[in-house]
């Protein structure tokens, strides 16, 4: 299914939900899971052996270059589907994302039903902005295996981010009827209702999350919805204790300007404002406080 064109003004929880989730498949150890048959002391495992340290310590310029070497010296190895899945991380890491999607494209090429390696791939097509990609490496996912809920739940926060709403309302509602509490389910909810402008009933689905995970970018979201419900005295609460956990923050010295601007404090808001752009907020939003 094809993304919408259209670039809505949506929460910026979406864009940093998207940027944050499914972890990549790439942990000490890893490396060596894969294999049961090749014995420890071939020269092929112990330069996978020495990859994995080196990914352990993020060197990864010199972990790229053993897992190459892996590579060659057994080509028809069949683990090296994995390390090829790792390799393309690796450049990832590095900065070099279109080698990661041609090495990632090209271990999905051995190894079509590997949701690791999609997901993989996803990851790397949402960092650069290929947005289209990604949902479609999400969705193939859902068709391999219907309890990836992290896939599920970044298609669904795709979706939304092109206003494809009943899309990302089918997600939201697969997770919350399977998974109801589950992470994604109460976070995809939570930021689907905020999206629609249903504030008031987003705020109990943050509360929830907010029980177990006491994250800046939580707190900035309940702040403003309750900003946009006008429960002043709790936005401002939520808005300290983000400040107190992302001080370098733009985006909440912006809410924080508005609850200025809504107290009748000019001079503050103005303020926080001014320092919401220096921090990287878009002027053209802070403008109305500036005033």
């Amino acid at each position: 299914m094809p993304l919408t064109t259209a670039r809505p003004t949506l929460h910026l929880l979406v864009i940093r939900l998207l940027s944050l989730t499914v972890a990549v498949i790439l942990a000490p150890g890893s490396l060596l899971a894969f294999d049961h048959q090749n014995s420890e002391d071939t020269p092929y495992m112990q330069l996978v052996e020495k990859a994995d340290s080196l990914c352990s310590e993020a060197k990864w310029a010199e972990a790229a270059l053993t897992l190459q070497h892996a590579i060659a010296s057994e080509p028809y190895n069949p683990g090296n589907i994995p390390l090829l899945s790792n390799l393309g991380m690796v450049h990832h890491y590095m900065g070099e994302d279109s080698i990661a999607i041609v090495t990632l494209t090209k271990a999905i090429d051995m190894a079509p039903s590997s949701v690791t390696i999609l997901a993989n791939r996803a990851k790397v097509y949402t960092a650069i902005g290929c947005e289209q990609e990604a949902f479609d490496d999400y969705a193939q996912i859902m068709e391999l295996d219907s309890t990836y809920i992290q896939a599920r739940f970044c298609h669904g926060l795709l979706a939304l981010r092109h206003r494809m709403f009943q899309v990302a309302k089918d997600d939201f509602d697969y997770l919350e009827a399977r998974y109801p509490t589950s992470d994604e389910a109460l976070i995809g909810r939570a930021t689907f209702l905020s999206s629609i402008g249903k504030y008031a009933e987003a705020i109990p689905y943050y509360d929830e999350i907010l029980r177990t995970i006491k994250a800046a970018e939580y707190y900035g979201a309940r702040a403003y919805c309750r900003l946009m419900t006008d429960d002043l005295p709790e936005a401002a609460s939520d808005i300290a204790e983000a400040l107190s956990l992302a001080p370098d923050d733009g985006e909440l010295y912006l809410y924080r300007a508005a609850l200025n601007k809504m107290h009748y404090r000019p001079d503050d808001a103005r303020r926080d404002a001014r320092r919401a752009i220096e921090l990287g907020v878009d002027p053209a939003r802070a403008a109305q406080f500036l005033k």
